[in-house]
């Protein structure tokens, strides 16, 4: 079972007009990122429809949620009078890639090099570095 025990992020949103809203909107796609990595597969068909019978949803609820630091380093931006820049996508799109890449560096003592998402508990996207040489 992989369990996240503390998450840090560093932002630039460019000068904030109002932080309650950034920071929900921040820690609201850090837990849907973290679902999305860990728990959640959505198949689609050839046409690239989804296939929602397969889809495997999940819901993160607080107590089960990990503890995260978010820190600011703002640059206001100079393509508009107010300085603000967008921050609706920030928490999912690092997010993914961090956690994936830290459940591959935890499992790399077994030879692990590459994990697929979802991080499901049957492993079925796990490569190691044999079976990615007898793939090539």
């Amino acid at each position: 079972m992989t369990r996240i025990l503390r998450y840090f992020a560093v932002n630039d949103f460019g000068t904030v007009v109002n932080p309650m809203i950034v920071a929900g909107q921040l820690h609201g796609a850090l837990r849907k990122a973290t679902g999305q990595a860990l728990m959640e597969e959505a198949a689609t068909t050839k046409a690239a429809t989804e296939l929602p019978a397969r889809s495997g949803l999940c819901r993160c609820r607080a107590p089960r949620t990990f503890h995260d630091e978010v820190g600011d380093h703002p640059s206001p931006a100079k393509t508009n009078p107010l300085g603000t820049k967008g921050c609706g996508e920030a928490g999912c799109a690092g997010s993914l890639v961090c956690i994936v890449n830290a459940v591959v560096d935890a499992l790399s003592e077994y030879g692990v090099t590459q994990i697929e998402m979802p991080l499901t508990r049957n492993g079925s996207g796990v490569r190691s570095r044999t079976q990615r040489s007898k793939a090539a």
